[in-house]
């Protein structure tokens, strides 16, 4: 009964840790690349001025899912350390720490919104004032989320390691999301080098699957005991 209840915990454990991870993908897809393009214009301060004023209710829509995305990042965060502590809680610690400083730069991001959207809001600054703030603030958004690249990738390297070793998982699951923690670290430090190409992409790829593989297999399946 006690081996059953243990199972059953780490089961739990597991699926609520798919939970937050499924919900800061879903907020991050819908809040980064559905309403974030219709409000921020990059290096168009005037359209993107235009836009905080027009749509104000989009754009406070797209600051609420930046918010989503930073409570369910840490969350996510502790709730990995729950799962993994026991398999290897080096590989759980490491994993926790670079994913609640991924909230934290992601959080920059958040407040750097709430302050456009004061800005925007504000009957004390001229217009040019206005356009100069938008274009600081906006390039502060941008950047957040670039730098965020490199505790992303960090938090995906113990994450496959952690699965790895405990084998708790697929062994190709912990590869893939190595090999994801890698190619945004690289993307991360290309990109700051000045160097720009579509085919950068190509490097966050293994990323993207290994997280939605790891949230479908901890939502499905949960973990794989010491037993089983």
């Amino acid at each position: 009964m006690n081996n059953y209840r243990t199972k059953r915990d780490i089961v739990s454990t597991a699926r609520m840790t798919g939970l937050w991870y499924l919900i800061l993908g879903v907020s991050g897809i819908l809040g980064f690349m559905i309403f974030h393009p219709q409000i921020y214009i990059a290096n168009e301060p005037e359209k993107t001025l235009a836009n905080l004023m027009e749509k104000e209710s989009i754009a406070r829509i797209r600051l609420l899912f930046e918010l989503v995305i930073v409570i369910s990042q840490a969350l996510a965060a502790v709730w990995f350390y729950k799962l993994f502590k026991n398999s290897n809680e080096w590989g759980a610690y490491t994993l926790s720490i670079w994913g609640m400083m991924n909230s934290a730069v992601i959080m920059v991001s958040a407040i750097s919104m709430g302050t456009v959207l004061e800005v925007a809001s504000s009957p004390v600054l001229s217009f040019s004032d206005k356009v100069s703030m938008v274009f600081i603030l906006e390039q502060l958004m941008t950047n957040a989320w670039g730098v965020g690249g490199l505790f992303f990738g960090l938090w995906l390297i113990p994450m496959g390691y952690v699965v790895v070793t405990s084998k708790s998982m697929p062994l190709w699951l912990g590869r893939t999301l190595i090999i994801g923690g890698i190619g945004y670290l690289i993307s991360t430090f290309i990109k700051y080098m000045g160097f720009t190409n579509p085919y950068l992409d190509v490097l966050i790829i293994p990323a993207t699957i290994g997280e939605f593989w790891m949230i479908g297999y901890l939502l499905w399946f949960g973990v794989r005991t010491s037993n089983e």
